[in-house]
């Protein structure tokens, strides 16, 4: 008998499509307003195995677009805090939690995985750069998010390739260092191709001392509609490609 609460899935993708979602495993690395919205898509849509990566915690600048982000969750681990979720969402479900940052230093054993597909929801830039270039190494399917940040408008999210996008300002920054490593093609990402909007206070320059990672830059504007835009997207890409279509 179908599980209940995969029953509206199953009639979409039929039981075949359904056990290759339950077999499959995917990384999320960030979590934050992208990450946060797409490891919710996937456990709501069939995946058997997830692991999310993040060194953060939950914080009150975070409420406007972050899913895992409410008063009884400030300050815990954003990594914990959805694991939790998920498992509350499908008991069946495998989730690995890892309060850790992804860099050069642990790559190797944050990638050893063996996943299916991972999901780049890091807005570090020299993070980013080396797990899509770690990934494209190790054939292992990716999609990366771009710069989800100072923009509104959710008519204008896009997937496509990294190399045909089109005025996102971090997506140039990112291919144009991805060429200088000799990858020119086969990264797929999402991005917007509204205009970069100023803040409407000038952005603060300077880094106020603080020990948590918002604090720790000069951070820019958000909306609640277009990192969660980003992450269903992603999520929605992965499930599509797992199912081989």
């Amino acid at each position: 008998m179908t599980d209940p609460a995969c029953s509206r899935l199953e009639l979409l993708v039929g039981p075949e499509g359904l056990a290759r979602l339950r077999a499959a495993s995917v990384a999320v690395f960030g979590l934050g307003g992208v990450g946060s919205f797409a490891v919710e898509a996937l456990a709501r849509g069939g995946i058997g195995r997830l692991t999310l990566i993040d060194f953060d915690n939950v914080a009150a600048s975070n409420l406007n677009r972050q899913l895992h982000a409410l008063q009884r969750t400030l300050g815990r681990p954003k990594a914990e805090v959805l694991a939790e979720r998920c498992r509350e969402i499908n008991p069946q479900i495998a989730v690995e939690a890892i309060h850790r940052c992804y860099d050069a230093d642990t790559s190797d054993e944050l990638l050893a995985g063996d996943y299916d597909f991972v999901l780049d929801c890091i807005d570090q830039v020299t993070a980013k750069l080396h797990l899509i270039e770690s990934c494209h190494h190790r054939n292992i399917p990716f999609i990366a998010s771009m710069g989800a940040a100072n923009k509104i408008d959710p008519g204008q999210v896009r997937y496509s390739d990294l190399f045909a996008t089109q005025k996102c300002r971090l997506a140039r920054i990112v291919r144009k260092e991805l060429r200088r490593r000799g990858i020119t093609s086969g990264v797929n990402v999402v991005y917007c191709t509204e205009e970069f909007r100023p803040l409407a206070a000038g952005r603060r320059c300077e880094e106020s001392g603080g020990t948590h990672y918002q604090e720790r830059r000069a951070p820019l504007g958000s909306s609640s509609v277009i990192p969660p835009l980003f992450g269903l997207t992603m999520a929605g890409e992965a499930i599509r490609s797992l199912l081989g279509e």
